[in-house]
């Protein structure tokens, strides 16, 4: 209860709402800026490390190309960036916080400030797309969605890697604890600004699963869906073509 009573505390500090998760653009984005200066290790800490593989497994699943020209929306301090840019392909990162985007500023690849809503790319400008723990962030996901697959080239390869849900009940369940109780308590610890892991952990819980995201690829007008778990289904991996 004590871990409980200290996340609403921290959640109205932030000036979050618990329940709605309207997610506001200019919240999120003073959030994200808020978290900008230890964001990378606190995500580390947080996953147990496991943020590393995720990583890599998201360029895997791309298959890039050294000629590819590779979009990476919400890319905060650009880590993921950087990861992708391995494969030889040419790779922008794109945020709409500033404040993450100039905690990455020594990460030696493109940066625009980009809203996932209104994409300042044309038609058809990448050959590659990915989001990673982003596109729950943003209060249209169809929109996004829609941006995204409107400066993919036809044929091209959309790559989601978000948090979902294990597969696996009793697991399940001690993840969801996890989330809520011990989340923000790590966060106290390793965070600049743990008030803001209490909004991250309520939006995990309220994304949809992996059947969930797929609809929702479905119904943007992506094709051949499909999706790799990862860790159990903490996370998975959404493949999708334009």
């Amino acid at each position: 209860m004590a871990a409980e009573t200290s996340g609403e505390h921290w959640s109205q500090q932030a000036g979050l709402d618990r329940a709605g998760l309207d997610k506001d653009p200019a919240e999120v984005a003073t959030m994200f800026d808020g978290v900008a200066k230890r964001y990378d290790i606190t995500n580390t800490v947080l996953s147990f490390g496991r943020d590393r593989g995720w990583r890599t497994t998201t360029r895997r699943t791309l298959a890039l190309r050294p000629d590819d020209v590779v979009l990476d929306l919400a890319a905060g301090t650009a880590v993921s960036t950087v990861e992708l840019a391995g494969s030889g392909a040419h790779c922008v990162a794109a945020d709409f916080s500033l404040g993450m985007l100039k905690a990455g500023a020594r990460r030696p690849v493109p940066k625009v400030a980009a809203d996932a809503l209104a994409l300042p790319f044309a038609d058809s400008s990448f050959d590659a797309a990915t989001i990673s723990f982003g596109l729950r962030n943003v209060n249209d996901v169809p929109t996004a969605l829609a941006e995204l697959r409107r400066v993919l080239k036809p044929g091209g390869q959309l790559a989601i890697c978000e948090f979902s849900s294990p597969t696996f009940g009793p697991f399940r369940t001690v993840y969801l604890e996890y989330l809520m109780k011990a989340l923000p308590a790590v966060a106290r610890r390793v965070s600049s600004n743990p008030a803001a892991y209490v909004y991250l952990a309520e939006s995990i819980r309220a994304w949809p699963d992996q059947d969930g995201l797929a609809r929702l690829l479905r119904e943007a007008g992506f094709t051949e869906i499909s999706w790799r778990n990862l860790t159990g289904g903490i996370a998975a991996i959404h493949s999708a073509i334009r």
